[in-house]
């Protein structure tokens, strides 16, 4: 840290090397300081740092004028104005090597990642005070996430964890720490392959951001990642919060769009259209090692759309015909229908002698147009017996009528 003396000829010669664009935010630095105007001071540095042409001077800015003062300014803006001081040590926000991401950039070296860990775990132990640990929060998780760049899994964890312990204390925090955390988080855990964390928590990030604010490739990488996490996830049988996510969108017109129909045709138990995806299924490694596993969830999604389509008064289903329905073998039909009830897709009994499952409650789910049209046409169907059983009362009654 520059000695206060020095402040203003590091100011000038700063203002003197910085593009031409940039030079009246020296001014301006220097006027703010100069009056002890914090806030101000603070806004138009936020500014500065954000300029893409403000990168050579952003660790020199930093460490030599930033820190001068920085226990007198926002800890939370401090901790974002460090962050991006820290882009320059060249380590990327995000990991680059994720096991069923779309393929990305390069890895960043080793030296950079370790460069940038230093520098952000400066910066942790500077903000980690009683009245700032939302700032502390916020860097913690950024610490986390060089972590796990650099393979230091264990490492990452207790860091989210410490975060995590801090956040559940707070009665509200910035929407930008939240996002930190649940993004961090989602990248741990698909790091270590727990497809239905990486679904929950890349779900809460996304609430917490504005998907405009997203860039087109970002968004696209979270629609494809989802994707492939709901597919794959042994615990998620109900995609109705992705399929209801406009993040979902961001697949149609690329050539990652089959992803997305797989997720409404599994949805919808179409063993049909299903047939027809098979084929994009190798596009992906991951999915095509657990194909069984993803033909045994759309059998599953086959049973309770079948279920579904039935009145409730018509629910006592035989394991011929569920077979027939799923394209399950007869001897695996019990176990199926015993994998669904554990599941909480549906609640029921088992007949062993008669080989009838008689279904009391279905899951409800989110339904595409298609489902959605044969509901239309029970509710026709029920409109029209309905019609029936009141000609046929007024048929039959017409002497009581009369009395």
């Amino acid at each position: 840290m520059m000695n206060p003396d020095r402040i203003s000829d590091f100011l000038t010669e700063q203002r003197d090397a910085a593009p031409a664009d940039l030079q009246g935010h020296f001014m301006s630095f220097e006027d703010f300081w100069e009056r002890k105007l914090w806030h101000q001071l603070t806004v138009i540095l936020v500014q500065y740092f954000e300029h893409p042409e403000s990168a050579p001077q952003r660790i020199p800015v930093y460490k030599n004028f930033v820190l001068s003062f920085a226990d007198k300014i926002s800890q939370l803006q401090l901790v974002t104005i460090g962050l991006s001081a820290a882009e320059q040590c060249k380590g990327a926000l995000y990991p680059s090597a994720r096991p069923y991401a779309v393929p990305c950039s390069r890895s960043p070296a080793l030296a950079d990642l370790k460069e940038r860990l230093s520098f952000l775990s400066a910066l942790a132990a500077k903000v980690d005070k009683p009245n700032s640990q939302d700032a502390f929060v916020y860097v913690t998780v950024i610490v986390a996430s060089v972590k796990l760049q650099l393979g230091e899994l264990s490492e990452s964890r207790k860091d989210l964890r410490k975060a995590e312990a801090i956040l559940d204390g707070f009665d509200s925090v910035e929407s930008v720490v939240h996002a930190t955390f649940y993004r961090v988080s989602a990248d741990y855990f698909q790091a270590k392959l727990d497809f239905t964390l990486y679904y929950r928590n890349t779900l809460l990030y996304l609430a917490c951001v504005d998907l405009p604010d997203l860039s087109t490739d970002e968004r696209q990488k979270r629609a494809y990642e989802l994707s492939v996490a709901a597919l794959m996830s042994d615990t998620i049988y109900n995609f109705g919060e992705l399929l209801l996510h406009p993040i979902l969108d961001s697949l149609k017109g690329t050539s990652h769009e089959w992803l997305r129909n797989v997720v409404f045709v599994i949805n919808r138990g179409d063993l049909v259209e299903y047939d027809e995806t098979r084929n994009h299924l190798s596009k992906n490694p991951l999915i095509l090692e657990r194909k069984s596993f993803l033909d045994e969830k759309i059998s599953m999604s086959a049973l309770t759309e079948a279920v579904f389509k039935r009145a409730p008064h018509d629910r006592a289903i035989t394991f011929q015909e569920l077979a027939k329905e799923t394209r399950v073998g007869f001897e695996h039909m019990e176990h199926l229908v015993m994998k669904a009830m554990s599941l909480g897709l549906v609640r029921g009994t088992i007949d062993q002698v008669d080989e009838v499952a008689r279904i009391t409650w279905v899951q409800p789910k989110v339904l595409d147009m298609k489902q959605i049209d044969s509901m239309r046409r029970r509710l026709n169907d029920w409109d029209d017996s309905v019609n029936q059983l009141g000609n046929w009362i007024e048929t039959v009654g017409q002497d009581v009528w009369a009395s």
